[in-house]
This record gives C-alpha cells, structure tokens and sequence, in this order.
C-alpha cells in the first residue's frame, strides 16, 4: 500500500479514438439500473484499481460519475479513463493537501447540486511503517497511515452528508487484514480495523437520512497499492488454493458487487463490511 491510490466486460472502441488511447473496458448492459444517479468515485489510479473497476460497474448501469486524480503525475493516467467515463468532472484530490477535499465537494454542489453515492478508495502507509512491525512504528508512521487510509473515509463521509438530501451510499475499501493477522500486512491491517469500525458508526449516524455506509472487503488482488507488500504473490497463490471457490477475484467482480450495493434494492442494507473473496473469508 505504497501508493495513495490503492485500493471485464469489453465494448468495442470508439471511432475517431486517438491512437495511444486505450481501448473501451466499460461494460454496456441493457438495464440502466443507476441512470440519473449522480457519484464521485475517488482513487482511479490506472486500468488495474479497485476504483476503476468500481467506475466501469456504475458507468455501465448508467449512473454519470465525476473522478479524481491525485496530482498532475496521475493526471495522465487518469484522464483517458475519465474519458471513456464520459465523465462531466475530473477533480485534483490529494487528501493530505489542505482544502482539496472541501475543492471538490465544492465543485460538485456547484455542477450537480447533489451526490447518490461516492466511492473511497485510498489508502496509504510510508514504506517503514508498512515493512516493519506494528510495535516499531512510529508516531508519524501510523499518523501518515490513518490520516490517509481511515481519516479521509471519515471527511469525505461529512462532506458528502449536505449533498445527500435524498439519501445516498458511500463505499470505503478494506481488506480481511483488519479481522484477522495477515502476515506483513502489518499497520495497514491496523488502519483497515479502525475504517471498519468508522462505516459503523458512520452509518448508524447517518442512516435517519437515507444514507447507506459500506466497507467492501475484496480478496487479494494485483493492484499497484498491493505491490508495496512484501511476498504479494505467495498471499494470491494462498488465497487462488484456498478460496471456496477456487478463484481469484477481480476489479470487475468487486465493481459490480459495489453498484448492486448502492441500488435502491438494497435500501435496508448498510453498514456492513461486505466480502467479495470467493468465500476466501470463511476458511480457516
């Protein structure tokens, strides 16, 4: 979890793409199960983040999305996915910057005037504290590592609170760390307990207005925050042998298990840490 941002259907590409555009990956379905939904999905970093596929699940259930980029390095990166969105905003957003997130909460009240759901889904542990134990770290590693992987939840969580008038959704990403001591997980495994914990009580204060809270809890995948943990390969093989059904999951299983959370059928659901892991969870 080196990086800030962590945590397939194919269509067919458009005509009059730019060359050294990507290929299309949001799925078309037939049943626009989101349309005129309105969400913020924060933490696209590239083609392989859990916000990605997060974005391609509510895209293709015509939901209309506003993304974020962490700096104008990601930006790149970013922009052609936004794009392929057909996203109407693409907003600067390092949390640990003053005044980004409150910028861009802004910016959506001006151009939507409301928010359906949004999307957390950074985190962040500097590289000591994450490789070493959890009794070595130090003040400002575990500071670092809560203010940006827990804190943030919670902010972006009060900041949504005045756009959801109407009731809304809001997902955080976690992982099975935070229940149960994953080796060299270490202080992240920390950080993910206490986020856990915030959805709870995030959404026991926020459910009298209709606003729904979820961790989502997917099972090892290969993402670039993945890469900062030490012998991420042994924990995919683990998890592909162990899983109940046998399968390592994907950005787009956990996209769409996302969506389906933030449709009004699931109404009477919130505060749950939901599993997406194959079962990977239930075994011993």
């Amino acid at each position: 979890m080196n990086t800030l941002h962590s945590h397939t259907a194919s269509a067919a590409p458009q005509s009059g793409k730019r060359n050294n555009e990507p290929k299309s990956m949001v799925p078309v379905f037939k049943a626009k199960l989101l349309e005129g939904k309105k969400g913020l999905i924060v933490g696209i970093a590239n083609e392989q983040s859990i916000a990605w596929g997060c974005a391609k699940a509510f895209r293709g259930l015509g939901a209309e999305l506003a993304v974020t980029y962490l700096n104008e390095q990601a930006k790149k990166y970013v922009e052609p996915l936004a794009r392929q969105l057909e996203s109407s905003m693409m907003l600067p957003l390092d949390v640990r910057t003053s005044g980004e997130m409150e910028a861009a909460f802004d910016q959506v009240r001006k151009q939507w005037g409301t928010l359906d759901f949004l999307v957390h889904s950074i985190a962040f542990s500097p590289k000591d504290a994450l490789q070493g134990r959890v009794v070595d770290v130090t003040r400002e590693g575990f500071l670092t590592t809560m203010e940006i992987s827990c804190w943030s939840f919670i902010q972006m969580a009060h900041l949504a609170e005045p756009l959801m008038d109407n009731g809304g959704t809001l997902f955080t990403m976690t992982y099975y760390g935070s229940q149960m001591v994953v080796e060299n997980y270490n202080i992240m495994g920390v950080a993910k307990a206490a986020l856990e914990s915030a959805v709870r009580y995030v959404a026991a204060e926020l459910g009298p207005k209709g606003i729904r809270v979820h961790a989502i809890s997917p099972g090892p995948l290969a993402t670039r925050a993945a890469s900062g943990i030490p012998e991420f390969d042994d924990l995919l093989d683990k998890a592909r042998v162990k899983a109940p059904a046998r399968s390592l999951v994907s950005i787009d299983d956990v996209g769409l298990a996302t969506a389906f959370l933030a449709h009004d059928a699931a109404r009477l659901i919130t505060g749950e840490t939901m599993y997406v892991d194959g079962g990977y969870h239930i075994m011993d």
